[in-house]
């Protein structure tokens, strides 16, 4: 099942607009290697859980995989062919807000080119353009 609030204080947000780089979440802190996003925008729920199951399914029980983002955001929409007025839409999924710099996956226990293919794989299931860092040494 999909990442989503157990409760929050509002049901309905406002879009609003994502400026600037990440300042925090942007360094590989659980893991050897990590997954970066390059770009803004909004990652579904559906999204990291297809991401999960594509990584887990590759590492096996070799390493292991840290999710560094939890979709907080409710996204709304009005069924179509509805006119105008009669107030805004219900909740139609949840949505992880990432600012370009933010660490999305994780991974450690794993070689370098594993990791890498492993990356490989979660990239053409994700809707911004990411890379794969390295942990730095401290």
């Amino acid at each position: 099942m999909a990442l989503m609030p157990k409760r929050v204080k509002h049901r309905k947000l406002q879009r609003g607009r994502i400026k600037g780089n990440a300042t925090r979440g942007n360094r590989v802190v659980f893991g050897e290697y990590g997954l970066q996003a390059l770009q803004g925008g909004w990652l579904k729920a559906q999204t990291i859980e297809a991401g999960r199951i594509a990584a887990n399914q590759y590492i096996r029980g070799e390493g292991k995989l840290f999710i560094r983002v939890f979709p907080h955001r409710s996204v709304t929409s009005t069924p179509l062919e509805t006119r105008m007025g009669k107030g805004k839409g219900e909740p139609e999924f949840w949505a992880a807000t990432i600012r370009p710099g933010t660490i999305l996956y994780e991974v450690t226990g794993v070689s370098e080119q594993q990791a890498k293919l492993c990356f490989a794989r979660l990239a053409h299931k994700m809707p911004m353009r990411v890379r794969m860092v390295r942990r730095r040494p401290m």
